[in-house]
């Protein structure tokens, strides 16, 4: 008879008397792949942030003009990269892994990327 709790959780973990086994695998520690792009989401946001955050107090206070202008377009060109090198991360990961099915549809992805990335510089006439 199901008890209306999600497969995996018993009910004698609903009393008090511990998670069954297959409810601890669902709570284990992140991935190496997790990780991985945690990290890399991390670096990507905060080298973008301080470049940015830069560039606008240089360009409040009037200091520099040329300087704020190139960290400002530093700060948009890496928060626009790191969603790509997460891409590219996951895609070295799952080859090492041996998951070519996700190494697949991964490299798909980046190519759809990179595919908008083209076609919008093409598109305002900028290639």
């Amino acid at each position: 008879m199901p008890s209306g709790l999600p497969r995996g959780i018993s009910d004698s973990s609903r009393w008090g008397r511990g998670p069954s086994a297959s409810a601890k695998k669902m709570t284990s520690s992140p991935s190496r792949l997790e990780r991985l792009i945690g990290a890399v989401l991390r670096a990507g946001v905060t080298a973008s942030s301080i470049c940015l955050g830069a560039g606008l107090v240089l360009a409040l206070i009037g200091g520099g003009e040329a300087i704020a202008n190139v960290l400002l377009h530093t700060g948009i060109v890496v928060l626009l990269a790191t969603p790509v090198a997460r891409v590219l991360v996951s895609i070295v990961e799952y080859a090492q892994q041996r998951d070519w099915t996700f190494t697949l549809l991964t490299a798909i992805v980046l190519v759809e990327l990179l595919a908008s990335a083209v076609a919008a510089l093409i598109f305002n006439k900028r290639l």
